[in-house]
């Protein structure tokens, strides 16, 4: 949405886009509960943490959070892998660009060595291990998750030098039940699974996002109640409709979002199911 329709709707920004600013990612209770123990126990003890859920419930928001909130930690290091899918050879390349090691080419064995011996001195500084961040973790080779597993302790599995979170939709989980990968499922020591989103959180979202863009009023709240409807419990496909409306609303030079835009693009008959308030 360009500056002009922006200034049309007196908007800050795009409240239904994807690049949100960080101070409008909604955290629900139980999203904040999670940034909490990886923030203050997890850093500190190592391991794994876990966040499942279905496609568009609200996983990488969940991390962008925590992200942000782990980076402002002093002395934490942390990183986010960016290619997940990588075999094991490229695994290694993206592990010691994140974390400043020029590894050398078909060595695997001084990589693995030098990143632990990085991890074992960060921890010593800080009493903190360093965390990394992976998203569309189910697209990760099960090669790479028993390399990450071998990684991120030392001293016999006694002394964990590494903090990983782990963030995937439910193919994730399944593999983790492979007998293969039992031994990381084990590991795993905080856990947040995204539930599909009740009617009446979806409704306090669309809020929050109204609020925090500069224009609570743009929407009415029978228009709420019936996108709501219609998201199925999601909350990417709630915001994904609400992005078409304000487009559409654009368009046509409507000042307010209302139920009759919703009918007039898709030409559906409303679902009265009324969250509550």
């Amino acid at each position: 949405m360009n500056r002009e329709l922006l200034t049309l709707y007196g908007l800050k920004f795009n409240p239904f886009a994807t690049e949100l600013p960080l101070e409008a990612l909604f955290a629900t209770p139980a999203v904040e509960s999670f940034c909490r123990r990886v923030e203050h126990h997890l850093v500190r003890t190592g391991g794994f943490a876990l966040i499942t859920g279905e496609p568009g419930t609200g996983k990488s928001v969940a991390l962008r959070l925590l992200d942000q909130r782990t980076e402002r930690t002093e002395g934490l290091r942390v990183a986010a892998l960016t290619h997940p899918s990588s075999r094991l050879a490229d695994f290694y390349r993206e592990m010691g660009e994140l974390f400043g090691i020029p590894l050398v080419h078909n060595n695997r064995w001084n990589g693995f060595k030098m990143l632990r011996e990085r991890w074992r001195a960060h921890l010593d500084d800080t009493r903190m291990r360093p965390l990394l961040l992976i998203d569309e973790a189910q697209e990760l080779q099960h090669t790479v998750l028993t390399e990450m597993r071998l990684l991120a302790s030392t001293d016999f599995d006694s002394r964990a030098i590494l903090s990983v979170v782990l963030s995937g939709d439910n193919r994730l989980l399944d593999k983790l039940r492979s007998s293969e990968l039992l031994p990381l499922a084990s590991r795993i020591r905080q856990r947040l699974v995204v539930l599909p989103t009740e009617p009446e959180d979806l409704v306090q979202l669309l809020d929050h996002l109204l609020d925090s863009a500069g224009n609570p009023a743009l929407m009415t709240d029978a228009l709420k109640d019936t996108l709501v409807a219609h998201a199925g419990a999601n909350p990417r496909t709630l915001t994904v409709m609400a992005d078409t409306l304000l487009a559409t609303a654009a368009e046509n030079d409507r000042a307010v979002l209302d139920e009759k835009l919703f009918f007039d693009t898709w030409g559906e008959t409303p679902k009265r199911r009324r969250a509550r308030r």
